[in-house]
């Protein structure tokens, strides 16, 4: 009777702890968002921080040109969408306005084929067709916020470099951990950024093409829906349909349904095409990750840090996922977080230990 109180007081008390520890990132967001995506940058980035250092450039010079090519980069993109942006954010509620005239033209017509049914007119007002085009620009707009802190983004993301080379002696030093026991998580650090340039790359390629598609059919803001492509294409599965939706809604309230079917259809050959084909070419390997933790982690880190949240789901889940599996306590709650083939392979592993 006492350890079952005891094991009920444990998980009560690892709750609140957990309760605690989500409000507590919650409110410190403003701050630790530009540490996320300096982490985010430099684990694409230090490869080829390392490789410099082969070849004899020094850690400093190393870390400067990675982080000043980024900044070049990042301030002739701002400087071209930067503008787009706001003439989108300016002209939303217009396009919102037409789009709901149009829903509801469609929604009229339907009502009086079906005799004039008012619950088909109800259904209609609750539909908020402008929801996606919103949802568009305060992502947009989020990110440029977020990209105010970019020097204290730049320059942690130089330190971080630096620390790269040396972490592990430092460890080894502080812990006494040898550099064996120090595998998994340098695989998994190792496979993180695999990840992350691949999909930096694919993300790139995603939203050339869909700039490209919408400029092609005629599409205002061209630019706009192929930063909105780049960024979304982090977001696995779902990302790409959400960043196809307002470009095509666009189509529909500027040029009409041919054109709106056109751009659905070019967006859906690009997803299938890097999504289906090139991508997993690519990678090689997937993320170890449930489908449906993907999901709801990717629910979860939007509501905790917001829009840049849901663009680094991924690399959060996996690294919550490898933190539980350091622990015997909680290797459990990982396994269940993991794809089959974890599953599969913990058990594997369990039945080998138990013929031992």
């Amino acid at each position: 009777m006492n350890d079952l109180s005891q094991n009920k007081g444990s998980a009560v008390i690892s709750f609140a702890a957990v309760i605690v520890v989500v409000y507590g990132l919650q409110m410190a967001k403003v701050l630790l968002v530009p540490f996320l995506i300096a982490a985010f940058l430099a684990l694409i980035t230090v490869r080829p921080m390392l490789w410099m250092q082969k070849n004899r450039v020094p850690s400093v010079i190393a870390a400067l040109v990675i982080v000043s090519a980024i900044m070049l980069i990042l301030a002739v993109v701002g400087a071209i969408v930067g503008s787009s942006i706001a003439e989108f954010t300016a002209a939303l509620p217009s396009y919102q306005e037409r789009l709901d005239v149009i829903v509801q033209g469609v929604v009229s017509f339907f009502a009086e084929l079906l005799n004039g049914d008012e619950s088909f007119r109800n259904l209609g007002d609750m539909i908020d067709p402008g929801w996606a085009m919103g949802l568009a620009a305060n992502i947009l707009n989020s990110l440029t916020d977020v990209l105010t802190n970019v020097f204290l983004i730049f320059f942690t993301m130089i330190f971080i470099l630096l620390e790269a080379s040396t972490i592990e002696t430092k460890i080894e030093a502080a812990f006494g951990r040898s550099t064996q026991s120090l595998r998994r998580p340098r695989v998994f650090l190792t496979n993180l950024g695999n990840y992350l340039g691949i999909k930096t790359v694919v993300s790139v390629a995603t939203g050339l093409a869909a700039g490209l598609l919408t400029w092609t059919i005629g599409v205002d803001f061209p630019l706009l829906w192929a930063m909105l492509a780049f960024l979304l294409n982090y977001v696995p599965t779902i990302g790409s349909i959400i960043a196809a939706v307002p470009a095509i809604l666009m189509a529909l309230v500027q040029l009409g349904p041919g054109e709106a079917s056109a751009t659905a259809i070019g967006f859906a050959v690009i997803n299938v095409v890097f999504g289906n084909f090139i991508e997993p070419r690519l990678m090689g390997y997937g993320v170890g990750i449930s489908p449906l933790v993907v999901f709801i982690g990717l629910v979860f880190w939007g509501w905790v840090f917001g829009p840049v949240g849901m663009l680094l789901s991924v690399p959060l889940t996996m690294t919550l996922k490898l933190g539980l599996e350091s622990d015997k306590r909680t290797r459990w709650i990982a396994i269940l977080l993991g794809s089959e083939r974890d599953a599969e392979y913990a058990l594997e592993q369990r039945k080998v230990t138990e013929s031992d």
